[in-house]
C-alpha cells in the first residue's frame, strides 16, 4: 500500500471552493431559471444524483487501487450511474428551449461540480486516512 500524502491546504481550498462555486452557479442558474417546476426537479435531481455516482466511483477506485475488495456489480453500478446522469443532461439540454449561453453554463457548471466533488472525496479520505490511528502488530484488528 503507498504512503497517503497530506493534501495542501491549498489543494483542500480550491477542491471546497470549486464545488460550492459549481454547485451553487448551478443551483442560482436552476432558481433563477424560466422554466417549469418539474423541469426544475429534473435537474436537481441530475445535480443530486451526478454528484453522488462521482463520489461513489471514487471511492470504488480508490478501494480497489488500495486493494480492499469491492465487487464488480458495484463499481459496474458506478459507472452506469455517472455515465447514466451526464447523459441525461445531454439529452435534457440538446432538447431543452434555453439560449445556447444557458446550455453550456448548466453544462460547465455540472462538469466542474463534478470534477471538484471526486477532489473534495480524495482530499476527506486522505486526511481521514492520515488520522486514522494504524493498528499495531498486536492489536486484533492486524490480524485481519
Amino acid at each position: 500500500m503507498q504512503a497517503i500524502q497530506r493534501p495542501t491546504p491549498a489543494f483542500v481550498g480550491a477542491s471546497w471552493g470549486a464545488l460550492l462555486i459549481g454547485a451553487s452557479a448551478y443551483l442560482i442558474g436552476l432558481w433563477n431559471a424560466q422554466m417549469q417546476l418539474n423541469e426544475k426537479g429534473y435537474y436537481l435531481t441530475l445535480l443530486l444524483y451526478g454528484l453522488f455516482a462521482a463520489v461513489s466511483l471514487q471511492k470504488t477506485v480508490r478501494d480497489r487501487s488500495e486493494g480492499l475488495p469491492v465487487t464488480g456489480i458495484y463499481s459496474g453500478l458506478c459507472w452506469i450511474s455517472l455515465m447514466a446522469a451526464i447523459l441525461l443532461l445531454t439529452v435534457g439540454l440538446w432538447n431543452a428551449t434555453l439560449a445556447p449561453s444557458e446550455k453550456g453554463f448548466y453544462a460547465m457548471s455540472f462538469t466542474l461540480s463534478l470534477f471538484a466533488v471526486v477532489a473534495v472525496q480524495k482530499n476527506v479520505r486522505d486526511l481521514a486516512g492520515l488520522k486514522a490511528p494504524s493498528p499495531s502488530p498486536t492489536s486484533p484488528e492486524s490480524a485481519c
